[in-house]
């Protein structure tokens, strides 16, 4: 765990945006503003400043607290979260091209920047924040990774976009979804099936019934990756 601490700290420390940053990971703890002033014993006004932009940029002290706090309510919770921060990385990083947000974008934006367009609830598209993306190979995931590896695809957290490359029609990508979802106890925020044409009815409706925006996009991988790399950490 102290690693996961070092390398939330170092993020934070090091973000162009800080406040944007200690926010991320508030929300990926699941900690409410409320909570986490409790346990820090400020208000809550002061963590919703610095969050904000509104404070000066904490200093390294400050940063460590922060991130003991988020530990320790996290402990208190069983662990779960630190857990899933906490494994190592496998070999299989040349089938999921993990990257990290400095700060959370609005999935609506997200589509938008990618020049998605949602071909399953879509409502739900500006309720989500994603922490960051994965670049899958399609083929490769489902021919090369065993079932219990799917859980690196989520990188340092599910609120996430899969982006699936070398897709036909979308029904393997989903069908892996759902099934990495029984393996992994996790689901992403949003699926992205990129140079489909056609979208299968069985990948639409598993969407549908996971409840997980489901976008297709035909812009280059390398333009996506070029277009998001201002908001990765």
């Amino acid at each position: 765990m102290d690693q996961l601490k070092v390398t939330i700290a170092g993020e934070i420390t090091l973000s162009k945006d800080p406040g944007g940053s200690m926010k991320k990971w508030r929300e990926i703890f699941g900690i409410s503003q409320t909570e986490l002033a409790e346990h820090l014993h400020v208000s809550s006004s002061t963590i919703s400043d610095y969050e904000g932009g509104r404070r000066k940029s904490p200093g390294i002290a400050v940063i460590n607290r922060l991130v003991d706090a988020l530990m320790e309510v996290d402990k208190n919770r069983g662990g779960k979260v630190a857990t899933q921060l906490s494994r190592q990385e496998g070999p299989v990083d040349k089938v999921f091209d993990i990257h990290e947000f400095h700060s959370g974008m609005n999935g609506k934006e997200f589509m938008e920047k990618i020049e998605g367009e949602c071909i399953a609830n879509p409502l739900r598209l500006k309720e989500l924040t994603l922490y960051g993306y994965t670049v899958i190979d399609s083929l490769k995931v489902i021919l090369d990774v065993p079932v219990h590896e799917y859980l690196q695809m989520y990188g340092k957290t599910p609120e996430r976009a899969l982006i699936f490359t070398q897709v036909e029609n979308g029904r393997s990508p989903l069908i892996a979804v759902k099934v990495g979802r029984f393996a992994t106890e996790l689901r992403p925020s949003v699926v992205v099936l990129h140079g489909c044409q056609k979208v299968d009815p069985v990948a639409r409706k598993i969407a549908e019934n996971e409840k997980i925006p489901l976008i297709v996009t035909m812009a280059s991988v390398e333009k996506i990756i070029a277009t998001l790399k201002g908001n990765e950490s």
